[in-house]
This record gives C-alpha cells, sequence and structure tokens, in this order.
C-alpha cells in the first residue's frame, strides 16, 4: 500500500497540520512531517482534511432497480461526495428482509471498493407493515445488520412497531422510522397548506408526519429501545424530539440537504424533479430544521439520495416518483446552508456528517477523529471552490437533482478509504472502476 503524505490541510477547519497515511491507518499528524520513502506527497494547502463522511440513508437500488442506480455506480458517487461509508435503504426488489439479501449488498460493496455499504434491514416482511422480518438473523448474518427500516412506508401498526423496538433492543438495534400516517396522506402530492390549494395539488399535512413521531417516541420510552426518525421535515417534528431530548429518552433524528435549503414554492413549477416524500416544507419549517441542526436536536445530515430512471421522473407531477439525488452535492450545501450561515462550524459539521452518523448505525472504523491511529477515512475538501450543477455530469445512473444550475460552494478534491484514495483530483482514482 503507498503512503500518502498531506501536507498543509486545515484539520477539521483548525489548526494546519501535516497527515501521514500508511498502511490504512493516520500515522502521524503534525507540523512538517517528514516524507517516508515511497509516499506520494499531496499539497493540501488551503484544502479543510475532515473525517470521511457517512450517510445514514441512502438508496443504492440493488438488486431490482439497476436502471436507476447500482452499488458501484452509488458509492462511487458517494466517494465523489467525500463519503466512505453508506447505509444502504432496504427498498430493493426483492426487498432486503433477509440475510441472504442483506449479505448481497454488503457483498456488492466490499467488490466495488469506493466505500463501505452496510445494509439497513428492512423491519417488516416485504416492507408490507404485517408482520416482522428477519430481524435476528439479519442481525447475525455477515452484513451485522443495526439499523432496521421500511422507509418509503412507515410502520403505522402501533403494536407491530412495538414488538419491533422490543426485538431489536436484545442486541442493541435501532429502528429508523419513515414517519407518515397513511390515512392522512392519502394521495398526497406536496405539502399541505394555501400553495397546495392554488396548485390544485392534494396536500401532505404536516400532523402526518409529527403524530407518527409522538407516538413513535412514547413507544420507545415505554420499551426503552432505539428510536431513529428518518428526514425529518417539519417545525413541529423538531420541537417533539427536542422535549423528547429533554426527557432523556434514546431518540436520534436526521434532516436533508434539500431540506436545509429548499421550499415547497418550487413545486409551483410542476417540474417533478421537485417531488420528494416527505415534501419540501416552508420557509418557517427549513429555517426551523436548520436550527434543530445547529442545536443538536437534529443529529445528523442524511441524503436521502433517492435515484430514479428519466422515464419515473420526466412525466406529470402525479405520476412521478418522490425523491432526489444527492450523495454529490450534500456537502456543498451543508456549507451553503449551515457553515457559510455560521449556524455550524466545520468541527460541528464533522460531528453531524460523520461522527453521530458513525455512531447511530455502530460502525466503529468509520466517523473516527482524525487522530494518530484512527482509520484512515479521510476528505480533503475545498471550501473556496464554486461549481455549477449540471446533471450530466453525476456519477450516478440517474440525474434528477433538485440542484441543477444552482451555483453552490465547495469542491471534494480526494477521499481516502483506509488510506487508499477512491478520488483524487477530484475524479475517481480506483485502477480497474470505470471513471465518471
Amino acid at each position: 500500500m503507498t503512503p500518502y503524505l498531506i501536507t498543509g490541510a486545515k484539520v477539521v477547519g483548525g489548526e494546519v497540520a501535516d497527515i501521514l497515511l500508511d498502511n490504512g491507518e493516520i500515522v502521524a499528524i503534525g507540523n512538517d512531517l517528514p516524507t517516508p520513502e515511497g509516499a506520494e506527497r499531496i499539497d493540501a494547502t488551503g484544502l479543510i482534511a475532515l473525517p470521511g463522511l457517512v450517510d445514514l440513508h441512502t438508496h443504492l437500488r440493488e438488486p431490482g432497480r439497476e436502471d436507476a442506480e447500482t452499488v458501484l455506480t452509488g458509492t462511487r458517487a458517494a466517494a465523489l461526495g467525500g463519503y466512505t461509508a453508506v447505509f444502504a435503504m432496504a427498498n430493493t426488489d426483492p426487498v432486503a428482509d433477509t440475510a441472504g439479501v442483506v449479505e448481497q449488498v454488503w457483498r456488492l460493496g466490499r467488490e466495488a471498493g469506493y466505500a463501505d455499504v452496510f445494509p439497513i434491514g428492512a423491519v417488516t416482511v416485504g416492507r408490507a407493515g404485517t408482520q416482522l422480518a428477519e430481524l435476528g438473523a439479519m442481525a447475525d448474518s455477515a452484513a451485522r445488520v443495526r439499523v432496521f427500516s421500511d422507509d418509503g412506508d412507515c410502520v403505522w401498526d402501533a403494536a407491530l412497531m412495538r414488538r419491533a423496538l422490543e426485538y431489536v433492543k436484545a442486541f442493541g438495534g435501532t429502528i429508523a422510522q419513515h414517519a407518515q400516517e397513511p390515512r392522512l396522506t392519502q394521495g398526497a402530492q406536496m405539502n399541505e397548506g394555501a400553495l397546495s390549494g392554488v396548485l390544485g395539488l392534494t396536500g401532505w399535512p404536516s400532523v402526518a408526519e409529527e403524530s407518527i413521531i409522538a407516538r413513535d417516541i412514547l413507544l420507545n420510552a415505554h420499551v426503552g429501545s432505539k428510536l431513529h426518525i428518518c428526514h425529518l421535515s417539519t417545525k413541529g417534528s423538531v420541537e417533539i424530539v427536542r422535549a423528547a431530548k429533554k426527557r432523556g429518552l434514546e431518540v436520534t433524528a436526521e434532516v436533508t440537504p434539500h431540506h436545509l435549503l429548499l421550499t415547497e414554492d418550487l413545486a409551483a413549477s410542476y417540474n417533478p424533479v421537485y417531488k420528494v416524500n416527505p415534501p419540501l416544507r416552508t420557509k418557517a419549517d427549513v429555517e426551523a430544521v436548520r436550527e434543530g441542526l445547529a442545536d443538536g436536536t437534529i443529529d445528523i445530515v442524511a441524503t436521502d439520495h433517492a435515484p430514479h430512471p428519466v422515464e419515473d421522473k420526466d412525466c406529470e407531477w402525479s405520476a412521478a416518483s418522490p425523491g432526489m439525488i444527492g450523495l454529490e452535492t450534500a456537502l456543498s450545501v451543508v456549507q451553503h446552508s449551515m457553515v457559510d450561515t455560521n449556524l455550524l462550524s466545520w468541527a460541528d459539521l464533522a460531528d453531524r456528517m460523520s461522527y453521530r452518523p458513525a455512531a447511530i448505525g455502530q460502525i466503529s472504523d468509520h466517523g473516527q477523529r482524525l487522530e494518530a491511529g484512527a482509520a484512515a477515512n479521510v476528505t480533503l475538501y475545498d471550501p473556496a471552490a464554486q461549481r455549477t450543477v449540471v446533471p450530466s455530469e453525476t456519477a450516478s445512473l440517474s440525474r434528477n437533482t433538485p440542484f441543477e444550475g444552482m451555483t453552490l460552494p465547495g469542491r471534494v478534491v480526494a477521499t481516502f478509504l483506509r488510506g487508499t484514495p477512491t478520488v483524487l483530483d477530484g475524479l475517481t482514482a480506483l485502477e480497474g472502476k470505470a471513471a465518471k
């Protein structure tokens, strides 16, 4: 393995130092480190060194929808976005509700090599919400699943949700809930409010999210397990989670980059690229989730990267599939909405996009602080760069980015997975893997 000496980087946005990577570890951090024989030297002047990012909510689509994404293309996009680990959601075909399917996804990630892939197992068989899936078998599998979600479908049955929380408690697992009361969102197309009435689109009310979050927090308090709230999107949801944390309950929550930046007003274009679940909300909701992320009520940023082929988005709004891609733009969006607005420091960003998601997902060799002896999962980022988002330039197989044409700050210059560069000079770097 080739050693790499990174010189002059701002470590997590702080002091300037050199970082030596060798044998999969950070060997040393300090000033004026000598260059070992055979090492490659990278001038990181002006760059920020971050721990490799961790995404707790990614849709890789394989198996079953390889026309939208594969593990290879999705993890390549992740590496270009600065990620070294992603958690793959269970809504594949077949559903990841057995040990066999989660092990298949896990092995595909190892073969691709761009980022470690940790499968999320379904809570219920087929994500149908009627019978618990093989939670124990998935936990004991080679994939060592610790997070379970029917994402895309809410576990709406309270008794079944209670049993799931009780079951995973035995091995310290987490239930990640897609909070959507289905009876309040039948036919929903966008956020419910004055604008949905003007546009003639069926509304998705905030209470449909908030009522499930409140119920599940009460269930979790009764059971004493671990609950994670997926893609929280409303001011009311932030307040509910904040109250739960004040009570000391074991509840965590995530927000997506798009919910930190975009509002329901974009639906007025009727462009299905802005259709997502949960929907884009109001400006007040955006301000509330930003505040919640800043004060730690919301634990992490998760992309909810949801690729779709052209035919699933290039159609009328009502027929379009909900979802947006986001792995390659997440870091830039968080810089723009949170760091450049002084709501988060770079150290805070590392916490929300690396340390905490790794802790929630229970992966020990990711989300480590940049120090000697830690795994060499490192991202070099240029915060002063600017780029205009062009869908055709994404490494994902899909093009459904809501940020098309926007000029965003920052650029991932290099990503290292256990000391091996997956991205160098902003381009994918693994030998034998096709570049974008």
